[in-house]
């Protein structure tokens, strides 16, 4: 059998899709990066190995996602993409005629305008965790609840509380002012949700036109209540896509198996040996300008592999 395998290197999570010649999920993980990249990249790995099905042959890897770069040279990419275009192809391809793509996730979230079966537009948030399953991850945290069962007790709430949530800060103190002062759990945490979402429409989405269908993917679309208030704000049936998780990566094997097709590629895929390979992570100062930045390098074996880590690219995907 023929796969192809998309890796999707978050700053909160890696995912990594293996799908068949039809396009269908044979294999995937969920994980969490941890602020170790390369560990988890070779720890999926070798968990997409245990998954495989006898007689199973990958034909070629793609990245995307905030480290798709570092992953490429780990893993030997023979495709890496904006997590921008992986995330549309995923949504079209679950959702035909989807027009609207909202994407939470841990530490950054995004809209994707699509038109005809062409991104025409996006936003994007890096900055503010308001937005962001952080956000809700961290509160979830103070009130002593399990994110998993966040989304549970939003949807009992029938008086949800309003909670200043333009900053975590504020956020926060205005959560324990509303529980100091006798409101239930559950209308807190629907408050919550909502102020999520308030933030993330306007900042990320803030002068976008939201068209039917809506696609609504990342981790966050596991939260029942994030659903409601979505729903409820836009006045606007929101879909979940099937593995709405992994629509990254398995936006990158889509696109990988689109480009090679089945025309004898050989792929630059390094093979499963690289969960052994002992990779060193390193750093030093660039002083090509004033802003001294901090470059990372990966080496094995004393070889540079790749820099990054600089305000320009100088240092981007260059070996020594």
């Amino acid at each position: 059998m023929k796969t192809y395998l998309g890796v999707d290197v978050g700053s909160v999570t890696t995912k990594l899709a293996l799908l068949d010649e039809r396009s269908e999920l044979v294999s995937s993980t969920y994980l969490r990066t941890q602020g170790k990249p390369i560990s988890v990249i070779q720890k999926g790995l070798e968990e997409i190995r245990g998954q495989m099905p006898p007689q199973t042959e990958i034909c070629g890897v793609a990245t995307t996602g905030s480290a798709r770069y570092l992953a490429g040279v780990i893993l030997g990419a023979d495709l890496i993409k904006n997590e921008i275009t992986s995330h549309a192809v995923a949504a079209m391809h679950y959702i035909p005629g989807v027009q609207t793509v909202v994407e939470i996730g841990g530490q950054d979230s995004k809209i994707i305008l699509i038109r005809d079966g062409v991104v025409v537009d996006f936003g994007m948030n890096t900055v503010c965790a308001a937005g962001t399953g952080s956000f809700l991850e961290h509160q979830a945290s103070r009130l002593n609840i399990a994110i998993e069962d966040f989304g549970g007790q939003a949807l009992k709430s029938n008086a949800p509380v309003r909670i200043a949530g333009r900053c975590t800060v504020f956020a926060e103190s205005d959560m324990i002012h509303k529980q100091q002062i006798g409101h239930k759990t559950e209308d807190i945490v629907y408050g919550l949700c909502q102020a999520l979402v308030r933030n993330y429409l306007n900042n990320v989405a803030l002068g976008k036109e939201f068209l039917p269908k809506i696609a609504f993917q990342g981790g966050v679309a596991f939260n029942q209540g994030i659903i409601k208030a979505l729903e409820e704000a836009l006045s606007i049936e929101v879909l979940v896509p099937p593995h709405h998780e992994l629509m990254g990566a398995i936006g990158a094997a889509l696109l990988l198996r689109e480009q090679i097709g089945s025309d004898g590629h050989k792929t630059n895929f390094k093979g499963f040996d690289v969960s052994a390979t002992d990779f060193a992570v390193s750093s030093f100062i660039c002083k090509a300008c004033p802003n001294l930045c901090e470059i990372a390098q990966i080496s094995v074996d004393s070889k540079v592999l790749a820099r990054w880590g600089g305000r320009c690219d100088l240092w981007e995907r260059t070996a020594a």
